[in-house]
Protein backbone atom coordinates (compact mmCIF):
# COMPACT_ATOMS: atom_id res chain seq x y z
CA UNK A 1 0.00 0.00 0.00
CA UNK A 2 1.50 3.32 -0.99
CA UNK A 3 1.46 6.34 1.30
CA UNK A 4 -1.39 8.15 -0.52
CA UNK A 5 -3.70 5.20 0.03
CA UNK A 6 -2.69 5.05 3.69
CA UNK A 7 -3.27 8.77 4.13
CA UNK A 8 -6.60 8.52 2.37
CA UNK A 9 -7.78 5.63 4.54
CA UNK A 10 -6.94 7.53 7.69
CA UNK A 11 -8.93 10.47 6.33
CA UNK A 12 -12.08 8.42 5.76
CA UNK A 13 -14.44 7.12 8.40
CA UNK A 14 -16.59 3.99 8.07
CA UNK A 15 -19.63 5.91 6.84
CA UNK A 16 -17.63 7.63 4.09
CA UNK A 17 -16.21 4.28 3.00
CA UNK A 18 -19.73 2.87 2.75
CA UNK A 19 -20.83 5.94 0.76
CA UNK A 20 -17.94 5.48 -1.67
CA UNK A 21 -18.87 1.80 -2.13
CA UNK A 22 -22.52 2.74 -2.74
CA UNK A 23 -21.36 5.29 -5.28
CA UNK A 24 -19.27 2.67 -7.09
CA UNK A 25 -22.24 0.28 -7.03
CA UNK A 26 -24.45 3.00 -8.56
CA UNK A 27 -22.55 2.82 -11.85
CA UNK A 28 -24.90 1.08 -14.27
CA UNK A 29 -24.42 -0.99 -17.38
CA UNK A 30 -22.75 1.83 -19.35
CA UNK A 31 -20.34 2.14 -16.39
CA UNK A 32 -20.95 5.85 -16.03
CA UNK A 33 -22.82 8.36 -13.89
CA UNK A 34 -24.01 11.77 -15.06
CA UNK A 35 -23.84 14.93 -13.00
CA UNK A 36 -27.61 14.72 -12.42
CA UNK A 37 -27.34 11.12 -11.22
CA UNK A 38 -24.55 12.09 -8.84
CA UNK A 39 -26.60 14.97 -7.47
CA UNK A 40 -29.64 12.73 -6.87
CA UNK A 41 -27.40 10.09 -5.27
CA UNK A 42 -26.25 12.70 -2.72
CA UNK A 43 -29.64 14.43 -2.25
CA UNK A 44 -28.48 17.51 -4.19
CA UNK A 45 -25.52 18.01 -1.80
CA UNK A 46 -22.88 19.02 -4.33
CA UNK A 47 -20.13 19.55 -1.73
CA UNK A 48 -20.38 15.97 -0.46
CA UNK A 49 -20.70 14.57 -3.99
CA UNK A 50 -17.64 16.58 -5.06
CA UNK A 51 -15.60 15.29 -2.10
CA UNK A 52 -16.55 11.69 -2.91
CA UNK A 53 -15.72 12.14 -6.60
CA UNK A 54 -12.32 13.54 -5.57
CA UNK A 55 -11.69 10.50 -3.37
CA UNK A 56 -12.55 8.08 -6.20
CA UNK A 57 -10.45 10.06 -8.69
CA UNK A 58 -7.49 10.15 -6.28
CA UNK A 59 -7.71 6.36 -6.04
CA UNK A 60 -7.76 6.08 -9.83
CA UNK A 61 -11.09 4.20 -9.78
CA UNK A 62 -13.02 6.64 -11.99
CA UNK A 63 -12.32 9.06 -14.82
CA UNK A 64 -13.96 12.45 -15.19
CA UNK A 65 -15.45 13.44 -18.49
CA UNK A 66 -16.96 16.70 -19.71
CA UNK A 67 -16.36 20.32 -18.82
CA UNK A 68 -16.44 21.39 -15.20
CA UNK A 69 -14.83 23.94 -12.91
CA UNK A 70 -12.30 23.29 -10.15
CA UNK A 71 -15.01 22.84 -7.52
CA UNK A 72 -17.82 21.42 -9.61
CA UNK A 73 -18.91 17.94 -10.47
CA UNK A 74 -17.93 16.70 -13.91
CA UNK A 75 -20.68 16.20 -16.52
CA UNK A 76 -19.95 12.50 -16.48
CA UNK A 77 -18.03 10.06 -14.32
CA UNK A 78 -16.77 6.84 -15.92
CA UNK A 79 -15.97 3.72 -13.89
CA UNK A 80 -12.55 2.30 -14.73
CA UNK A 81 -11.94 -1.48 -14.77
CA UNK A 82 -9.77 -0.96 -11.69
CA UNK A 83 -12.85 0.47 -9.91
CA UNK A 84 -14.99 -2.51 -10.82
CA UNK A 85 -12.31 -4.93 -9.60
CA UNK A 86 -11.82 -2.90 -6.40
CA UNK A 87 -15.57 -3.07 -5.66
CA UNK A 88 -15.68 -6.85 -6.29
CA UNK A 89 -12.85 -7.26 -3.78
CA UNK A 90 -14.91 -5.57 -1.07
CA UNK A 91 -14.25 -1.92 -1.85
CA UNK A 92 -13.56 0.80 0.67
CA UNK A 93 -15.53 -0.86 3.45
CA UNK A 94 -13.40 -4.01 3.29
CA UNK A 95 -10.20 -1.95 3.17
CA UNK A 96 -11.44 0.13 6.12
CA UNK A 97 -12.14 -3.04 8.13
CA UNK A 98 -8.68 -4.42 7.25
CA UNK A 99 -7.06 -1.16 8.41
CA UNK A 100 -8.98 -1.33 11.68
CA UNK A 101 -7.63 -4.83 12.34
CA UNK A 102 -3.98 -3.79 12.04
CA UNK A 103 -2.73 -3.27 15.59
CA UNK A 104 0.80 -3.82 14.27
CA UNK A 105 0.64 -0.40 12.55
CA UNK A 106 -0.51 1.19 15.79
CA UNK A 107 2.10 -0.73 17.77
CA UNK A 108 4.78 0.34 15.32
CA UNK A 109 3.63 3.91 15.56
CA UNK A 110 3.48 3.62 19.35
CA UNK A 111 7.04 2.28 19.43
CA UNK A 112 8.19 5.16 17.22
CA UNK A 113 6.45 7.65 19.50
CA UNK A 114 8.06 6.04 22.55
CA UNK A 115 11.48 6.24 20.88
CA UNK A 116 10.90 9.88 20.00
CA UNK A 117 9.71 10.56 23.54
CA UNK A 118 12.87 8.99 24.98
CA UNK A 119 15.05 10.97 22.57
CA UNK A 120 13.28 14.19 23.54
CA UNK A 121 13.61 13.40 27.25
CA UNK A 122 17.34 12.76 26.78
CA UNK A 123 17.62 16.02 24.85
CA UNK A 124 15.75 17.80 27.62
CA UNK A 125 18.14 16.38 30.24
CA UNK A 126 21.16 17.36 28.14
CA UNK A 127 19.74 20.88 27.72
CA UNK A 128 19.01 21.12 31.44
CA UNK A 129 22.62 20.10 32.14
CA UNK A 130 23.89 22.72 29.69
CA UNK A 131 21.63 25.37 31.27
CA UNK A 132 22.93 24.41 34.72
CA UNK A 133 26.54 24.66 33.51
CA UNK A 134 25.89 28.07 31.93
CA UNK A 135 24.14 29.28 35.10
CA UNK A 136 27.19 28.29 37.18
CA UNK A 137 29.41 30.13 34.70
CA UNK A 138 27.21 33.25 35.00
CA UNK A 139 27.28 33.00 38.80
CA UNK A 140 31.11 32.70 38.76
CA UNK A 141 31.37 35.76 36.51
CA UNK A 142 29.02 37.74 38.77
CA UNK A 143 31.12 36.75 41.81
CA UNK A 144 34.31 37.89 40.03
CA UNK A 145 32.59 41.15 39.08
CA UNK A 146 31.64 41.76 42.74
CA UNK A 147 35.20 40.97 43.85
CA UNK A 148 36.56 43.48 41.30
CA UNK A 149 34.09 46.14 42.48
CA UNK A 150 35.12 45.51 46.09
CA UNK A 151 38.85 45.67 45.16
CA UNK A 152 38.29 48.91 43.23
CA UNK A 153 36.34 50.36 46.15
CA UNK A 154 39.11 49.33 48.60
CA UNK A 155 41.74 50.83 46.26
CA UNK A 156 39.74 54.08 46.12
CA UNK A 157 39.38 54.18 49.89
CA UNK A 158 43.09 53.45 50.42
CA UNK A 159 43.92 56.05 47.75
CA UNK A 160 41.69 58.57 49.51
CA UNK A 161 43.30 58.00 52.90
CA UNK A 162 46.84 57.91 51.48
CA UNK A 163 46.15 61.08 49.52
CA UNK A 164 44.58 62.73 52.52
CA UNK A 165 47.47 61.68 54.76
CA UNK A 166 49.99 62.99 52.21
CA UNK A 167 47.93 66.12 51.73
CA UNK A 168 47.80 66.74 55.48
CA UNK A 169 51.54 66.12 55.71
CA UNK A 170 52.21 68.60 52.87
CA UNK A 171 50.11 71.26 54.58
CA UNK A 172 52.06 70.93 57.86
CA UNK A 173 55.42 71.67 56.10
CA UNK A 174 54.27 74.99 54.77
Amino acid sequence: MDITKFVMMTDLNEYECEMLDLMLEAFGVPDSLTRLQLMSLFDQDEATAFAMVQALTREGLVAESGKHGDYELPEKLVLKPKGEKFLKEGGFSRRYQMEQQKPVEVGGTLAKLQQQNMRLQNEKLANAGEINKLQKSIDNLKTRQYIWWVLILIALIIGYFVGRANGAHVIKHH
